[in-house]
């Protein structure tokens, strides 16, 4: 069923308790603002609409246009202003926290729009209209198929408007954009080509009314990715490395954390030293227990020899394109058995399935939670794997399976689905607030974070034995390794070379996940800082729970707590739980 408005979703299944809604007139004056801009951001952000569960625009696709542009950044702007008169002292509740969210959000837009520029530099900021909008029309059955198709029609009809504005906007972008671009447009043309076809099976009197729209769809991305390759490579030539002043703005607005970039690369060092340490110790005992009698001394004190050869060990037991999906349910249900006996967290009963990520979403990570909209939150989560690109040579594909081995497969589920992201966005969906604002702005840092932070919690708990500990200290030593390079290659000159090495050589990876981050990590700048700073935030906040609760100190009700505030940054959790 439709939802005829926000204000009526949140007196449903979105709605705060009649208590919550009680406050002052700032909380009266702030609420307005909030309800009134979700309300304006839906209508222009359609495609996010129909994600967060609010189906009223499920038909129509952003506007790109320099008006359109210009409208988004007016429209923020005054609704900075508005905030601007409210005194953040007199607010009580969620309130309290949601304003500061609410307006790092909109400034954040601002310079994302005005300095960032994506819609003139980066082709892939068009996806959400060229693919993902779609992808989520099919995959979602939340509608009947004839509601959806119909909604899907007015949605490919309206492509060839979206790539005349990118064509209109698009100037010099970094070659890699338009690389990754390029491959994902292909992708979403087999998307409209080829995923359809389920939906008109359900409802085969909508073939004919589709058929011509969907016909000009694929023409006009296939016109696309033509021009993308003859007109906008040839002039791809902008820098991906976004330079210290961009970085140091954006890193603040994309963490929300108090930490600076000298504080996280500090830390990210220790960490690297102290990470070494611990993967080396749990290397130790498997590589004499392999050895036998017939292990030298030195030897065993060579660090990365011991960690190499027992990576080496354990990565023999690998997958394929074929097998990962299979194999990747298997030790879902095996995670899922394991938090509950040991009563590490609640587990949710929405549901969760593991799927082969569609073509169009490859090329920036291996995989990925998509979990429903706030709005929906009966709805299935998606526990996405890519399969290796078609294009590797079969080397690099053996290099790919030998670090996504099935240990490593045991502790990257641990982190997409149980307990990490599935079941935290799971919670995060059962958040209630006088406003949307947390459901439309979670902290990336807070949910990043908390999913390394699970490996950690997993693998000390016994999840897989040692060989899996192997691999989340593995996993670890890339989450640090990743804020490293995030930072030495936007704000530094660190090179391909550079840092292909140092994920090599100190975090023990294989050369095909290696070249692979080389490529995330310049198209997604400050992205890959989430993972190290969010857990470093979530370790500090667990630290400081035990230390104040000491004996009383319970886990499960420790973990269930933490996930009861949404997704905010994890400096707001601390503040509501009383341990600043």
């Amino acid at each position: 069923m439709k939802i005829a408005s926000l204000g009526f979703a949140l007196l449903g299944l979105m709605a705060a308790p009649a208590a919550l809604m009680a406050g002052t007139q700032a909380d009266t004056a702030f609420e307005d603002i909030a309800h009134r801009y979700i309300e304006d951001y839906l209508r222009l952000n359609p495609e996010d609409a129909t994600e967060l569960g609010d189906h009223r625009y499920d038909g129509r696709l952003s506007d790109y246009s320099a008006a359109g542009l210009k409208a988004v950044v007016d429209l923020t702007r005054s609704y900075l202003a508005q905030l601007g008169a409210i005194d953040p002292a007199q607010l009580t509740g969620a309130n309290r926290i949601d304003v500061q969210i609410l307006r790092s959000n909109l400034e954040y837009q601002i310079f994302t729009l005005e300095q960032l520029r994506p819609q003139e530099n980066n082709p892939r900021s068009y996806n959400g209209s060229l693919a993902d909008g779609i992808y989520v029309l099919t995959a979602r059955e939340t509608l009947p198929a004839a509601e959806r198709l119909r909604s899907l029609a007015s949605r490919l009809a309206g492509i060839p408007a979206v790539i005349g504005q990118a064509k209109a906007n698009l100037r010099t972008p970094a070659r890699v954009y338009t690389e990754t671009a390029i491959d994902q447009t292909g992708g979403a043309i087999n998307l409209v080509r080829d995923d359809l076809e389920p939906l008109l099976k359900q409802a085969p009197e909508m073939r004919a009314e589709l058929a011509p729209i969907q016909e000009k769809a694929i023409a006009a991305l296939t016109a696309y990715k033509t021009w993308l390759k003859d007109d906008l490579l040839p002039r791809s030539t902008g820098d991906f490395r976004l330079g210290e002043k961009l970085y140091r703005q954006k890193l603040r607005f994309a963490l929300n954390s108090d930490l600076t970039p000298e504080q996280i690369l500090a830390r990210a060092e220790a960490g690297l030293a102290k990470t070494t340490d611990e993967i080396y110790a749990t290397a130790k005992p498997l590589y004499l227990a392999s050895r036998g009698a017939g292990a030298k001394a030195a030897d065993v004190d060579n660090r990365p020899l011991v960690i190499k050869t027992v990576l080496n060990r354990l990565s023999e037991k690998s997958l394929t394109d074929v097998t990962i999906v299979t194999r990747a349910q298997e030790i879902l249900k095996d995670a899922t058995e394991f938090v509950r006996s040991h009563q590490l967290v609640t587990v949710p009963e929405t549901p969760v399935r593991v799927i082969v990520a569609p073509e169009f979403n490859r090329g920036a990570s291996v995989a990925y939670c998509q979990s429903p909209g706030a709005l929906e939150p009966q709805g299935e989560t998606f526990f996405a794997i890519a399969p290796t690109p078609t294009d590797w040579p079969e080397a690099r594909k053996r290099s790919f399976y030998r670090e996504y081995n099935d240990y490593m497969l045991h502790d990257l589920t641990v982190h997409e689905a149980m307990p990490g992201h599935y079941l935290q966005l799971a919670h995060s969906n059962q958040f209630k607030a006088p406003t949307l604002v947390r459901a439309l702005f979670s902290s990336g840092t807070f949910v990043e974070g908390w999913a390394v932070y699970t490996e950690r919690v997993m693998a000390e708990t016994g999840f897989g034995g040692p060989e899996v500990r192997m691999q989340q200290l593995k996993m670890r030593l890339r989450a640090i390794i990743n804020a490293i390079i995030d930072q030495k290659i936007h704000m530094g000159t660190m090179t391909e070379k550079e840092a292909i090495d140092l994920m090599m050589q100190q975090g023990f990876q294989e050369e095909g996940e290696a070249v692979g981050k080389w490529k995330r990590a310049r198209l997604t700048s400050t992205q890959l800082s989430t993972y190290f700073v969010g857990a470093t935030e979530h370790d500090d906040l667990r630290a400081a729970a035990e230390a104040k609760w000491g004996a009383r100190f319970d886990l499960k009700k420790y973990h269930d707590t933490v996930i009861s505030f949404g997704s905010p940054p994890v400096k707001f959790v601390r503040q509501e739980m009383g341990l600043e």
